[in-house]
């Protein structure tokens, strides 16, 4: 045979007729051929188990073999005890052990294949697993317990009752027995001994008359076996020839002499004999006055008394025997015992299982189910049994499944349309622009619109199941009297702040009652900020024109007639000129300030339509900034500006609204405390995508957190002398040009104010240039 090994050369295919032909790896068609060999297997395989467990074969074979366990038993159990046909031979009692082995072998595998199922399946976790490991336990155990204790219980008894069988006592008992029945026996052959040789001796004595008169011989012989009680008597001769008898010889005739016995005789001693069955007593003497004549008589034994003797004799004799035999008989039996009590304790451990299988199946079966319909597949079933507890509880999971399936399939219709409808109520109210908020019987937020955290500031969709006045306490006064008269309805305006911003909502609340009990709240609400100012501005409008028409008629002629007295009687009066002078000047100069509050006044009332035209925004700043500079030349302005940036407006009332910021800047670093910084206001012109920024910082007082959005009214004003009128007019300025005026906090201290112009309402072109900047003296 070649050897393959290192540096082994190729091995040429035999037959090949091709040197260097190898045979290193099969061909396709071998490998096809192979795999297909391995795959008709294998579905042989799988077709072979199929059919197993459709016709459940490892529970048939279970149970043949079960039944064989039980019929091997019985057979062992009376070949042990002889029971026909068996009968006690030792050959049978192998041949069974070795069958017990057999059939122990294989249901010891039944049992270690069921415990390694129930294993594998507590370790994959399957249902139920758990509580089939417990019943096996239990019930191996109540089963396997049970038979130990028997076993152990049954093996001690049977050594115990061995050994009291083979104990002292037992022996001594059959001992004395046998001395007993052979002393009986050896009283009386002694006894006849003793009879023998004196019914010999008297014999003898009359020897010489005796042998010549026959007849008396006989009744002599007749008469010593009656007086002795001998149940028989004959005397005869070497030959054989009988020369006297008692009246009962017949056995004595019939049965011969021993060889032994005559032997004995003619040594002088007396022979005694038993018969063979032991029911009498002989004995054997010679009578040497009658020269070779012998005398030998009989006498019976009590049967029972015989009786007895044997049968202790024969006990005697087979417990010896036993006694012998001993080890061997116990270890025989022990392991016959052992083998049985392994026989039945598989047994038992297979019943067990079998019982923990069929009870933890259902159990395993709706635990799986259970954690099913848990996961939400309503369409879980489990098999339903037979007519027990379990199968009952096999068919009502079945029906709670198939109600709760048919109960979730009505639910998700209904909850299909509830959601319409929410959709589309959601979608009616996000297009409102009102707030609206659906509160429950405890005034709890469960639907609000977005129009209403837009308003609110707050996400309320993040607070819903919290109490509406805990979000708004504003509105909890308008809620408590909707509480306390649900019937009517609750309206109010309310000022509401949230990020330093004021706004005033008209809100409403309402009950929703259905058979006079309340089910919720519906609380809608509107931001009228915009409408209250509007309706202010045009109060304060009217009153303007009302103030301007009846205040700057009178004027004129004060503001004259104090000049006229000026003018002529300054020089004629002589007593305290200089209190004339100025009370006229005073008067002059008050009727110019109410002059041009009034001229404020017609300016706010009368605000002119603006003309729009391009103008270059940076121009503008630059004019409003160099006028705000020379009236205030101790204040710092830095301007930082592209070259040019063109937007449509009008140019008077952009400038008016840029000297109106400027001033308000100016005057809030004025109106600052001593040891303040020095006064500085930056100016920028932002130009970006959408729109065009103009910011004017300053870092003076700063704004009020409080009520800052009415800055922006007529007559709302933080300094003691202002009119309050600046930033209005800048605010309508920027409406009627489509832009915004923004108020803010600088960083670090002071205001920012923000005017800001939509592309839609400027026409631009930016150049860039380095930033300018222009310094106060």
């Amino acid at each position: 045979m070649a050897r393959l090994g290192w540096g082994s050369a190729p091995i040429s295919a035999a037959g090949s007729g091709r040197p260097g032909s190898t045979l290193l790896s099969p061909s396709p068609g071998e490998r096809n051929l192979t795999a297909g060999i391995a795959s008709e297997r294998a579905g042989s395989l799988a077709r072979l188990w199929s059919w197993a467990k459709r016709v459940n074969l490892a529970y048939k074979f279970a149970v043949v073999l079960a039944v064989a366990v039980v019929a091997s038993a019985i057979g062992t159990y009376s070949a042990v005890l002889g029971i026909p046909p068996f009968g006690n031979h030792a050959t049978i009692n192998q041949l069974f052990l070795l069958l017990n082995l057999i059939l122990v072998l294989p249901l010891c595998g039944i049992i270690f294949w069921r415990v390694a199922q129930v294993w594998a399946e507590r370790r994959r976790g399957l249902a139920g697993s758990r509580l089939h490991i417990r019943l096996v336990l239990l019930f191996g155990l109540v089963a396997v317990i049970p038979t130990i204790i028997v076993a152990v219980f049954s093996y001690l008894l049977f050594s115990f009752g061995v050994q009291s069988w083979f104990s002292e006592r037992v022996r001594t008992a059959l001992s004395e027995s046998l001395a007993v029945a052979e002393g009986y026996l050896h009283e009386h052959q002694n006894t006849i001994r003793a009879d023998v040789g004196s019914m010999a001796a008297d014999l003898e004595r009359d020897s010489q008359f005796l042998i010549m008169e026959p007849e008396r011989f006989g009744q002599m012989v007749e008469a010593q076996a009656a007086l002795r009680s001998l149940t028989e008597a004959v005397v005869f001769d070497g030959e054989g020839r009988i020369l006297a008898r008692s009246g009962l010889t017949a056995s004595l005739e019939l049965e011969a002499v021993p060889e032994g016995a005559i032997q004995q005789a003619n040594a002088g001693n007396i022979a005694v004999m038993t018969s063979d069955n032991d029911d009498r007593v002989r004995a054997l003497v010679k009578l040497p006055d009658f020269g070779d004549v012998y005398l030998y008589v009989g006498r019976f034994i009590d049967p029972t008394v015989i009786a007895h003797m044997q049968q202790t004799q024969s006990a005697v004799a087979q417990y010896q025997k036993l006694e012998g035999e001993r080890s061997q008989f116990q270890y025989a039996l022990s392991i016959l015992f052992l083998v049985v009590g392994l026989l039945l304790l598989t047994g038992a451990v297979w019943a067990g299982l079998t019982f923990a299988t069929r009870m933890a199946r259902p159990i395993s079966s709706l635990a799986a189910a259970a954690e099913q319909v848990r996961g939400g597949d309503l369409t879980a079933r489990v098999p339903e049994g037979g007519d027990d507890e379990f199968g009952s509880l096999s068919r009502a999971f079945n029906r709670m499944t198939h109600q709760l399936e048919t109960q979730r399939a009505e639910l998700v219709a209904a909850n299909r349309q509830l959601d319409d409808r929410r959709r589309f109520t959601e979608t009616v109210l996000a297009g409102v622009s009102a707030g609206v908020i659906g509160l429950d019987q405890r005034g709890r937020i469960n639907l609000p619109n977005r129009s209403a955290s837009l308003l609110l500031a707050t996400d309320l969709d993040q607070r819903v199941g919290q109490e509406l006045v805990a979000s708004v306490p504003e509105m909890a006064g308008l809620f408590e009297e909707v509480r306390r008269r649900p019937e009517r309805l609750a309206q109010a305006q309310i000022e509401l702040t949230r990020h330093h911003r004021s706004q005033t909502l008209l809100v409403r609340i309402a009950a929703e009652r259905v058979d006079g009990e309340v089910n919720g709240y519906i609380v809608t609400f509107d931001d009228i900020t915009e409408l209250v100012s509007a309706q202010r501005k045009a109060a304060w409008a009217d009153v303007a024109r009302r103030i301007a028409h009846e205040i700057k008629n009178p004027l004129t002629p004060i503001q004259l007639s104090a000049e006229r007295l000026k003018r002529k009687y300054a020089r004629e009066i002589a007593n305290d000129p200089e209190t004339f002078a100025n009370c006229t000047d005073t008067i002059i100069r008050h009727v110019g300030d109410i002059g041009r509050m009034v001229d404020e006044f017609s300016s706010f009332a009368r605000m002119p339509a603006p003309l729009m035209k391009e103008e270059d925004l940076v121009e503008l700043v630059r004019q409003a900034v160099f006028l705000q500079r020379t009236s205030t030349p101790e204040i710092r302005f830095r301007v930082d500006v592209p070259d040019r940036v063109m937007v449509y407006c009008d140019a008077r009332q952009v400038g008016q609204a840029l000297v109106n910021i400027l001033k308000n800047a100016a005057e809030s670093i004025q109106g600052r405390d001593d040891g303040a910084p020095p006064g500085e206001i930056v100016v920028v012109v932002t130009a970006l995508p959408q729109q065009i920024q103009v910011s004017i910082a300053d870092n003076g007082r700063g704004l009020p957190i409080e009520g800052r959005e009415r800055l922006t009214e007529p007559y709302v004003t933080t300094r003691a002398k202002g009119t309050g009128l600046g930033l209005a007019i800048v605010k309508k300025i920027m409406e009627d040009h489509h832009g915004e005026l923004l108020l803010e906090d600088r960083e670090g201290g002071g205001a920012c104010v923000r005017l800001v112009f939509t592309r839609s309402a400027a026409a631009e072109e930016v150049k860039p240039a380095p930033v300018r900047a222009a310094h106060g003296a």
